[in-house]
């Protein structure tokens, strides 16, 4: 088992050992493969079919192989590497050492958003875009989003989520108005900037490449996601008796999202791995 730590807590030569990892692993084609996944599997509610990666009780356990994923790609080339998580709820701001020129570099540039500092600047020669839903080539950042300001999401929303003791909801999609999934995954019934919460929240606020279905692209979507990933976890110990996901069976047939869903046991492409065996992770690493 090993640990993933608070991105603020690691020391300069695990932070250049993550950085030489993700670049090593760029080098090999094995980061645009990742990138080319989440790709295919961004599919909205208003699309017909399985959706398994967003929208879906099925975000959590999927994004939290899709990290394991990327890990053991990662520990292939260092094995001692781990991903770290960011807390936004309280490094959010532009000025975090999370932005720093040798970690996942700064704000983009005004005009085209393009990032200019740290490894992945495309100006730097190692950070090429080639799986992408646009034609640019570079990284692309916006943070706070200065002409329409959003603001990353505060405490009260995590604890707001992680105290809600069910799961997820019918209908199971971006409309389930309770449920944790959905409230840390962040649709809501409001329009504007208030339509997106917690994890889209944090999506719009670094903007750019981070927005959409080539979010990947960004490095600091991983650490992003390991952030949900432990909250997650913390929702699971938090919540001990509850049912840890849902639905546990297919919805039935003539129910809108039958078909469209993955039940607790029902393998998510393209893993081919059930929910049911990423509830607990506490053999394979823990959260400091």
């Amino acid at each position: 088992m090993y640990t993933r730590k608070n991105q603020s807590t690691l020391t300069s030569a695990e932070r250049k050992a993550f950085v030489n990892a993700v670049l090593e692993l760029k080098k090999r084609g094995g980061y645009d493969e990742l990138v080319r996944t989440h790709i295919d599997f961004y599919v909205s509610d208003g699309d017909g079919g399985l959706r398994v990666a967003h929208m879906t009780p099925s975000f959590l356990p999927w994004h939290r192989q899709f990290l394991l994923q990327f890990e053991r790609s990662l520990q292939q080339i260092n094995p001692r590497v781990t991903v770290p998580y960011w807390d936004w709820t309280r490094d959010n701001s532009p000025a975090s050492y999370l932005w720093a020129d040798d970690f996942m570099g700064g704000n983009g540039r005004r005009g085209d958003l393009q990032v200019m500092t740290g490894p992945f600047a495309y100006a730097h020669g190692n950070w090429e875009i080639r799986a992408n839903v646009t034609e640019d080539r570079f990284l692309a950042r916006d943070l706070g989003r200065p002409n329409d300001p959003v603001i990353l999401p505060p405490p009260a929303d995590v604890l707001r989520a992680l105290a809600d003791p069910v799961y997820d909801v019918a209908p199971w999609n971006s409309t389930s108005r309770t449920g944790f999934r959905n409230q840390i995954e962040g649709w809501t019934p409001g329009s504007g900037n208030a339509r997106f919460r917690t994890h889209n929240q944090v999506h719009r606020w670094v903007n750019g490449t981070m927005l959409g279905a080539a979010a990947v692209n960004d490095p600091v979507f991983w650490l992003h996601h390991a952030f949900i990933d432990r909250l997650w976890s913390s929702w699971q110990i938090g919540h001990p008796h509850s049912a840890q996901y849902l639905p546990a069976v297919p919805p039935p047939s003539g129910d809108p999202q039958h078909g469209r869903v993955a039940a607790l046991d029902e393998p998510m492409p393209p893993f081919g791995v059930r929910p049911s065996a990423l509830l607990d992770h506490s053999r394979i690493y823990q959260y400091a």
